[in-house]
């Protein structure tokens, strides 16, 4: 590992930003100039061309009593605030999805970001004074899961096993909070896991909790379903899940999963801020989905976090931008799920390279416009999710930006270091690893060749 005071080009990776809820209030007071309504001839309208990307890239968290600060719901929703989305948009601050999209791997299963084409269409919307539009060319409404309900309930109806954290009453002004009890899991006979997702239970416990880790813990003979090559890297179920703003769930594929026995517990690991007022018997959900009884995945998906910086090596100097970097030998063969940095509010960027066995150099993802109130998962597609041989090396690399350049930045004038407060720092990735028998790694990568249309990389 090793640290570098890095010059500040490198500011030139991307733009920052304040915190998203900051920003869109903002946004109204950038929004004075009274948009137009009526449309010229040709012009670019909300009603036949923005409410449709509206409804494909924003509503769902941009409606009532979701995440988003404000609904987009309507064409006044969107007319209020037409100047600050205009601002966002074209910044690729919204919809967040801040990965660089010259690098690497570019087909994921939830990319939320706009393309080059709907950007344009909502500046010229925009500039041409957002009108309204013809009524009738409007898209019917959208029908979206109840924000406070289970997100993957669409794919998979409601969740099997749902486990609740015991109740905690946060004060309205205190120091943040890291909860960590246990809870039983009701279970009587070995289960095969393919989706998992996490929730605050509520709109007021979404307003206080920060994140959220899960452990399993489990007697458990060695670890069913991984590659033996692999026990050296995982002896025992480890981390569940981890869920942070901007992130629902974990879908397993269809030949992998996470095995829960009988008397096993979760613990938990939950940060909570104060907002100003009490909130009370706040508390978190853990949705389990099972595979049908009798289906029994290959595979164990473990979930694994990537340090680049453990400890003392976080070492940020005032007004500088520092780089850190990890490295880890996969011990076998390895299929690569996501992509997940996680970072504080002074996080830059973060990349992770593949150096092949064969001396093959591969940057397979870089973040470049980190924004620490947003922690998107980024999900390979199928076709696309590195298969790692073993031996390859990934090196993590991160950046930070502690100048004054950082609107995100609380205070440059501070020296920070590794913490779990945000005004702390941290540099990590959550990655999920499907390790893999040899075997099966080389008719994954002999399927892969044989179609290698859609493996869009650099």
């Amino acid at each position: 590992m090793r640290r570098v005071l890095f010059s500040r080009r490198f500011l030139a990776l991307g733009i920052t930003a304040s915190a998203c809820a900051v920003a869109f209030v903002g946004a109204v007071m950038a929004a004075g100039q009274s948009p137009q309504p009526a449309a010229r001839a040709g012009a670019v309208t909300f009603a036949k061309d923005v409410a449709p990307i509206m409804q494909q890239k924003c509503q769902v968290c941009h409606q009532p009593d979701s995440i988003g600060p404000m609904p987009l719901v309507t064409y006044d929703d969107a007319r209020k605030f037409a100047n600050g989305i205009k601002a966002r948009v074209s910044a690729r601050l919204m919809p967040p999805w801040h990965i660089d999209k010259n690098i690497g791997i570019r087909e994921f299963q939830n990319d939320r970001s706009l393309t080059d084409e709907q950007v344009k269409t909502i500046v010229s919307w925009v500039d041409a004074g957002a009108p309204m539009g013809d009524p009738k060319d409007m898209p019917p409404p959208m029908a979206f899961p109840d924000p406070n309900g289970w997100q993957l309930s669409k794919d998979f109806g409601q969740p099997d096993l749902v486990i609740t954290s015991p109740p905690y009453t946060l004060a309205p002004r205190t120091q943040d909070k890291w909860l960590r009890p246990t809870s039983e899991v009701p279970l009587t006979e070995p289960r095969w896991v393919r989706a998992i997702e996490i929730k605050p239970k509520g709109v007021e416990g979404r307003r206080v909790v920060h994140h959220v880790l899960t452990t399993l813990l489990q007697q458990e003979d060695g670890v069913t379903g991984l590659a033996h090559t692999a026990h050296d890297v995982q002896s025992n179920a480890g981390l569940f899940m981890e869920w942070a703003v901007g992130k629902v769930g974990e879908v397993f594929p269809s030949d992998a999963g996470k095995l829960i026995l009988p008397g096993s517990r979760i613990r938990w690991e939950i940060h909570m801020f104060a907002i100003g007022r009490e909130i009370k018997d706040s508390q978190v959900e853990l949705g389990i989905y099972f595979y049908p009884k009798g289906t029994e995945p290959k595979n164990r998906t473990v979930l694994r976090m990537f340090n680049v910086a453990p400890g003392s090596e976080l070492d940020i100097p005032p007004g500088e931008v520092a780089m850190t970097q990890n490295h880890y030998v996969m011990q076998a063969p390895a299929r690569i799920e996501n992509f997940q940095p996680h970072m504080h509010m002074r996080g830059k960027a973060m990349s992770v390279e593949a150096i092949y066995p064969d001396g093959r150099k591969e940057v397979l993802s870089a973040v470049n416009n980190f924004q620490w109130n947003w922690h998107v998962n980024y999900i390979y597609a199928e076709n696309t999710k590195p298969l790692l041989p073993k031996g390859t090396v990934l090196v993590f690399t991160a950046w930070h930006d502690n100048t004054a350049n950082n609107p995100n930045n609380p205070d440059p004038k501070q020296w920070v270091g590794w913490g779990d407060r945000t005004v702390d720092e941290m540099a990590h990735a959550w990655v999920d690893v499907t390790y893999l028998e040899q075997a099966d790694f080389d008719r994954l990568v002999a399927a892969r060749k044989a179609k290698p249309a859609g493996r869009d990389r650099q």
